[in-house]
């Protein structure tokens, strides 16, 4: 008896154990038929799971993924049974047989007093375990079907940030601003004049925390470079003239929502406010990084010349001669990167065309804003060079931008097109490509 009490201690280290109680919990919790019982539990389930080190949360979603996964005999009979006899009450068994448990128990925990928030939480830490531990994907899609629906657009509100808004919510912008950091209070100040707009989702349950934002120019042309858009002092014209409503900047401030749609109905939204608010307004564009344009170069660059199209190859020596093989160490401040960039607009240019509608000339996913767009039914509409020259943006993307179009009326059609595998793109950007 004593060997198996120390072999024991050596299999289950202390953050193991730890874990394994936060399972018992979970399981007395699943068992609990009283509304008010399960309210409390959930509550000291939730403290005891905050109390793991990373290490212990990791066992945790492990262990979720072992013992609160869907029973295959059930899921077989239950299955087997339907086809005999498609009856109603077979379907209920079958669902009911196929839901994993650990969705009735996410419903559970979210009953505790800032469940959500938790959850939320939970959440992003199985993010990162997921680069680890791929198998936990089948975890995390439970909790993104539950969150999918607790904050479906329905249950959101819109609400316009203004310099009027409290501070505690303007600290956030400013901290959660991911695409053009803000230098402060100066700078929020102008993101918020007459001719500018930010508008943020909310939800019930963290009333206090925006999920989402997106800062909005509005101008009398489609904007080829961020800069005039964030200059200070502000430069403000009236709004009442505008004929173009620039998006230049969305950012999500809650990490534990990653891959729930919430971004393409905030613009959607956005579209329609400012369509009815400004009459003149008929042209809703973007003003948009392309985060994975310098990888992709890079992973060009490295591949024989032989193997590309002759004009490809060009452009491609082109960038070499002048950048060397890593696009993204281009050295100095903004105005000497522009001036060292000069000479490659064409190249580049055309190879970042290259690279939004031909992606797959390496093996690499599809730019995440052109994604993000481009599922939304924008149109790929112009590329502009030296657009943004900020240290990240030359790192990421050479300083390229991208103007996307939201076309009211072809919003959805273009939507379609790309779930059916099609771009939509301007002829302008069509004849950059280098292909051939």
């Amino acid at each position: 008896m004593f060997e198996s009490a120390k072999r024991s201690r050596v299999l289950f280290k202390p953050q193991d154990l730890r874990a394994r109680r936060v399972i018992a919990s979970c399981r007395k919790l699943l068992s609990e038929r009283g509304a008010a019982m399960t309210a409390s539990l959930a509550k000291a389930t939730l403290d005891q799971f905050r109390a793991l080190d990373r290490k212990g949360q990791a066992r945790f979603f492990t262990d979720l993924l072992n013992e609160f996964s869907p029973d295959p005999a059930q899921v077989l009979a239950a299955a087997k049974a339907y086809a005999e006899s498609a009856t109603a009450a077979n379907l209920s068994r079958l669902g009911a047989v196929t839901e994993p448990p650990r969705q009735e128990l996410f419903r559970r925990l979210n009953q505790a007093p800032n469940g959500t928030a938790t959850i939320l939480h939970m959440r992003e830490r199985l993010l990162e375990l997921k680069r680890e531990q791929p198998e936990l994907d089948a975890v995390d899609a439970d909790l993104r079907h539950l969150l999918s629906s607790w904050f479906n657009p329905g249950f959101l509100r819109m609400v316009r940030v203004d310099w009027r808004t409290p501070a505690y919510l303007l600290e956030q912008i400013i901290a959660h601003e991911a695409v053009h950091e803000i230098q402060g209070w100066d700078d929020l100040r102008r993101r918020l004049e007459s001719d500018r707009r930010c508008y943020a989702f909310f939800h019930p349950a963290l009333a206090d925390e925006p999920l989402i934002f997106v800062e909005v120019a509005l101008t009398d042309a489609m904007a080829e470079a961020v800069a005039p858009l964030l200059q200070t002092p502000s430069t403000s014209k009236d709004p009442a003239h505008a004929t173009t409503a620039v998006f230049y900047s969305i950012s999500n401030c809650q990490p534990g929502l990653r891959g729930v749609a919430l971004g393409n109905f905030l613009i959607k939204r956005v579209v329609d406010l400012l369509s009815h608010e400004f009459r003149r307004v008929k042209t809703f564009c973007t003003l948009s990084p392309v985060p994975g344009f310098v990888p992709w170069l890079r992973e060009l660059l490295r591949q024989p010349d032989d193997t590309h199209p002759k004009a490809l190859a060009q452009a491609l020596r082109a960038v070499s001669n002048e950048m060397g093989s890593d696009p993204a160490r281009i050295g100095g401040d903004g105005r000497s990167a522009a001036e060292r960039l000069a000479p490659l607009e064409e190249p580049l240019t055309r190879l970042c065309a290259t690279y939004l509608l031909y992606p797959g000339l390496v093996e690499a996913a599809q730019d995440p804003v052109a994604r993000f767009h481009l599922n939304n039914g924008a149109r790929l509409e112009r590329i502009n060079f030296a657009a943004d020259v900020s240290k990240k943006a030359l790192r990421e993307s050479a300083g390229l931008m991208v103007n996307y179009v939201y076309t009211p009326d072809t919003i959805e059609g273009n939507h379609q097109k790309f779930i059916g595998g099609e771009i939509v793109a301007s002829r302008r950007v069509r004849s950059l490509v280098l292909t051939d």
